[in-house]
């Protein structure tokens, strides 16, 4: 009888969050709507950070993360290209 109930519960549970889109981990949305993106380039200074959308989410971003909070943009945008590209280059030090 416990192991039912405490599966009806887990049950319950994700079929809540899932019509919120949201999930245990984060309370935040994980999907951006047309209205939400960006339309400016971002300086490289004000990017604490970024995630990609869930591969589910149509349109494609990715959540940009900034002190005031967070945008969405584009992940084809030519700025956003550069920036990742300059994240993964090594910092090179010469001795």
């Amino acid at each position: 009888m416990k192991i039912s109930l405490a599966l009806l519960i887990l049950l319950l549970a994700a079929a809540w969050t899932g019509s919120h889109g949201r999930s245990f981990r984060s309370s935040r949305v994980t999907c951006c709507s047309k209205k939400m993106f960006s339309r400016q380039r971002i300086p490289e200074f004000r990017i604490q950070g970024y995630q990609y959308t869930a591969p589910t989410c149509t349109p494609k971003a990715a959540l940009v993360e900034l002190l005031e909070g967070m945008v969405c943009v584009d992940p084809e945008e030519r700025w956003f290209q550069k920036y990742l590209k300059k994240q993964q280059k090594p910092n090179s030090t010469s001795t």
